[in-house]
C-alpha cells in the first residue's frame, strides 16, 4: 500500500509542477514590463523605452499564433503570445500618451494611413499601432490558410517568430547605445527578461518544443546580458538633452 500512495504523490507533484511550470510561461513573459510601465506612469517619461521591443513582440507572437495553426505546440505557449499581445499594445499606448501629454509644441500628426516609409512605427496616435496589427495579423492568417499543408512554409513561419523574438532585446541594446545612457529604462524590467529567458529556454528544452524556440531563448538571453553590461558601462551618465516634439 506505502508504494502506492508512494507513486500517487510522486504523480501530484509532478503535475503540480507542471502546472507551475506552464502558469510560469503564461505569465511571466509579461511580468518584466510591470516595472517599466509604472516607471513610465510615475515619471511621465517613456524616452528611455524603445517601442521597436513592442513591435518585435508583436511581430513575433503574431507569428507564433499562426505557426501554431501549421503546427499544434503547447497551450501555455499559445497562450503567453496573446498574452504578450496585449501587453505590449498597453505599452504602446502609455507611451503614446505621455508623448503626446509632453509635447508643448504639438506635431505634425503621423498615422498609419498615411503610408509614409519614413514615419512607420513613429505614428503619433495610438489607433494607428493597432491597425497595422490587425493588418498584419490578417494578411497573416490569410496566407497561412493558403499554405498550411506547405511544411517548409510552416517551418519558416515558425523560425521568423522565434528569431524576430530573439531579437527583441536589440531595439534597446541599439537605443542605449545611441544615448550613451540607459536612464529611464528599467533594470529590473531587464534583470527579469534575463531570469525568464533563461527559464523558458530550459522550459523548451525539458519539454521538447520545436527546436526554433529553444534557439530563441538562447539568443535572447545573450541580448539581455548585453543591455545589462550597458548597465554598468553606461553608469552614472545623463541622456543628452531632449526635444519634446520627438515622435520617435
Amino acid at each position: 500500500m506505502g508504494s502506492i500512495f508512494d507513486g500517487y504523490e510522486e504523480l501530484s507533484i509532478a503535475r503540480v509542477t507542471s502546472y507551475v511550470a506552464s502558469g510560469a510561461m503564461i505569465f511571466g513573459g509579461v511580468v518584466p514590463y510591470i516595472p517599466q510601465y509604472r516607471e513610465i506612469k510615475r515619471k511621465e517619461d517613456s524616452e528611455g523605452f524603445s517601442l521597436y521591443v513592442c513591435l518585435a513582440l508583436l511581430i513575433a507572437n503574431t507569428l507564433r499564433i499562426l505557426f501554431w495553426f501549421g503546427k499544434r505546440f503547447e497551450t501555455p505557449l499559445l497562450l503567453q503570445s496573446i498574452l504578450m499581445n496585449i501587453t505590449m499594445l498597453m505599452m504602446v499606448k502609455v507611451c503614446i500618451n505621455v508623448r503626446n501629454k509632453n509635447q508643448i509644441i504639438k506635431a505634425k500628426e503621423r498615422v498609419f494611413t498615411d503610408w509614409d516609409i519614413k514615419f512607420f512605427w513613429k505614428w503619433t496616435d495610438f489607433q494607428s499601432y493597432l491597425d497595422f496589427i490587425l493588418l498584419f495579423g490578417a494578411i497573416g492568417a490569410v496566407v497561412m490558410y493558403l499554405f498550411v499543408d506547405v511544411l517548409i512554409f510552416v517551418e519558416t513561419v515558425g523560425l521568423v517568430a522565434v528569431l524576430t523574438e530573439a531579437m527583441l532585446g536589440v531595439p534597446q541594446l541599439m537605443h542605449n547605445f545611441q544615448q550613451q545612457s540607459t536612464e529611464g529604462m528599467s533594470i529590473t524590467m531587464v534583470g527579469m527578461w534575463t531570469v525568464g529567458d533563461t527559464f523558458k529556454t530550459c522550459y523548451f528544452i525539458a519539454r521538447e518544443a520545436p527546436v526554433q524556440f529553444a534557439i530563441c531563448g538562447a539568443l535572447q538571453v545573450v541580448v539581455d546580458i548585453s543591455i545589462l553590461g550597458q548597465v554598468y558601462l553606461y553608469r552614472g551618465s545623463k541622456t543628452s538633452s531632449r526635444t519634446p516634439i520627438r515622435s520617435d
